[in-house]
């Protein structure tokens, strides 16, 4: 197990109280355990020792769980109410074990608690979504429910989704939720992305002999005008859910010093994709503005490279899982549940690929990623009623 960090210190409102649920005693016990990124901060712990953390608390209740390394040090945890089995359901409940930085935080793995606010670094994102998941797929276990609630806490949400895409190799599952905020509204669609490097090749020289070099940033400035049209021609293509497709120009950089013509400007740019958009669309529509930008300036010497994609996620709203959640939501808050589009990307993607219908749902909260960072008690509470009763109303399917 590992050790967490020492309490006896701490104000009652940061310790482990006994009246709190268990979701929240959970919950305050996983903030505790840093799991930065490694691949965001070198000095992250990785999800190790927060994946150890959960493999212990769920076999002492009884659980099954398993602990998942490809040999990475980037683990996967697995936790089931019952082992997967011919006949009986499996709902997927999905979340991350990584959190970004602490730098710039004040106590981040002090868990504190203002009204209904409990603070502390992946609080929001997404320790809650994970403690309600473990304690609902508790509950299951608990009622022998006949359906296997499979847990997930997955690797490297943050960076590059190491996690998810093991995940996925080998995954069967009848419903997936994952946990990521939501405002207990029912996500069912996120955009995608495709990152491109754009590399403009000019040809260097003095600066007090331009005529005999080619200046790769000016002529990066077309491009930059060409993407704004772009920019602006997109917003007609709208999603109901999610609205516009967008791209935007991420990182730029050239030049080695001012007396020297640039030979090299590499800029990066984002396209924000919709469902119905493809990688393939989106290297298309760019070959064609960079073809367009060449024809304009014989001089122009340009590549584009498709550093990394992921894949928009959109179910059915008539998909049956999106009624039991949004009737679970409307059991344990009293309100008819908001079904909605999601701003961010997130691992759902890789689950809904597989033909897996799949939500989001989560509490609120704010901060993700930010200096402060929050979520809100009562509704992670919520959470995990709502994952439960989803859970309990597809094993009566």
């Amino acid at each position: 197990m590992t050790k967490l960090p020492d309490t006896a210190g701490l104000s009652p409102t940061t310790q482990p109280v006994d009246g709190d649920p268990e979701v929240i005693r959970l919950l305050k016990e996983l903030v505790t355990i840093e799991s930065v990124n490694p691949a965001l901060d070198p000095t992250g712990a990785g999800e190790g020792p927060l994946a150890a953390y959960i493999h212990q608390w769920a076999t002492e209740r009884g659980l099954t769980a398993r602990v998942e390394d490809d040999g990475s040090g980037r683990p996967n945890v697995i936790v089931e109410s019952r082992p997967p089995a011919p006949g009986i359901p499996t709902l997927l409940l999905c979340g991350h074990l990584d959190t970004v930085s602490l730098a710039s935080v004040t106590d981040p793995l002090l868990p504190r608690v203002e009204g209904d606010r409990l603070y502390g670094r992946g609080t929001y994102d997404m320790k809650a979504g994970l403690a309600a998941s473990l304690v609902a797929c508790q509950r299951a276990h608990e009622a022998d429910l006949p359906v296997s609630v499979v847990v997930a806490g997955v690797a490297d949400e943050e960076h590059a989704s190491l996690g998810a895409q093991r995940l996925v190799e080998n995954l069967q599952a009848d419903a997936a939720i994952v946990c990521e905020p939501t405002e207990m509204t029912v996500g069912i669609a996120h955009k995608g992305f495709v990152w491109t490097d754009i590399e403009v090749h000019g040809l260097a020289a003095h600066g007090s002999r331009p005529e005999l070099g080619v200046d790769a940033i000016v002529k990066t400035g077309p491009i930059l005008v060409e993407l704004e049209r772009l920019t602006e021609s997109l917003k007609s293509r709208v999603h109901p859910l999610l609205g516009p497709a967008s791209v935007h120009a991420s990182v730029i950089s050239g030049g080695v010093e001012a007396s020297t013509i640039p030979d090299r400007c590499l800029l990066t740019i984002e396209r924000r994709t919709l469902p119905d958009e493809s990688v393939a669309d989106v290297e298309a529509e760019l070959a064609a503005l960079l073809q367009a930008c060449r024809d304009a300036d014989s001089q122009l010497n340009v590549t584009a490279r498709t550093v990394l994609h992921r894949p928009p996620m959109q179910t059915s709203p008539d998909e049956h899982l999106v009624a039991v959640v949004g009737d679970a939501i409307r059991d344990a808050l009293g309100v008819e549940a908001e079904v909605v589009g999601m701003s961010y990307w997130a691992d759902s993607a890789f689950i809904s690929a597989l033909g897996i219908p799949t939500v989001l749902l989560g509490p609120s909260g704010e901060g993700a990623h930010a200096e402060v960072e929050w979520v809100s008690i009562s509704e992670t509470i919520a959470c995990a009623d709502v994952l439960y009763t989803a859970a309990e109303a597809l094993a009566a399917a």
